[in-house]
């Protein structure tokens, strides 16, 4: 059975907020993500979530925003998240969703697509890497909550 991607709506928050969980557990931290914020996600222009599935099952996700960008005259794509079911890796879900999300961003003619992970997540990098993406910049981060 093949992987199908659909753009989530509303009414998927509670599935994307328990893969959020899944993330932050996998990261041993605590997200305070809630339903509630993510249908206001949803909702603000520009931002997006993309579900893999496989026979109505849920696999992953991908977030991200489009956003203009002046430099290059033209918006950008910044996947935000990128999570997959444990059970799920290996199996081709984070290609399916990197690759659907670089066939819309390329409609939409958007300039790049970028994703940030941290420098010591090797197996992020060397995925990335794979599907084309390069060092480009370094970004860096200041928390305020």
């Amino acid at each position: 059975m093949s992987i199908s991607i659909r753009q989530a709506q509303p009414a998927d928050a509670t599935t994307i907020a328990e893969l959020i969980r899944e993330l932050a557990e996998g990261e041993e931290e605590e997200t305070p993500v809630t339903v509630a914020y993510v249908i206001g996600y949803l909702t603000v222009p520009g931002n997006g979530v993309l579900l893999a599935e496989r026979g109505g099952n849920t696999l992953g996700l991908i977030s991200y925003s489009i956003r203009p960008n002046l430099y290059h005259a033209a918006d950008s794509c910044l996947i935000e998240e990128l999570i997959v079911h444990r059970e799920a890796r290996g199996t081709g879900v984070g290609r399916a969703l990197v690759d659907d999300l670089t066939r819309r961003a390329m409609v939409l003619e958007c300039a790049e697509i970028s994703v940030s992970t941290l420098p010591d997540n090797d197996a992020a990098i060397q995925f990335y890497r794979i599907l084309g993406f390069t060092d480009e910049a370094l970004f860096l981060e200041k928390h305020l909550q």
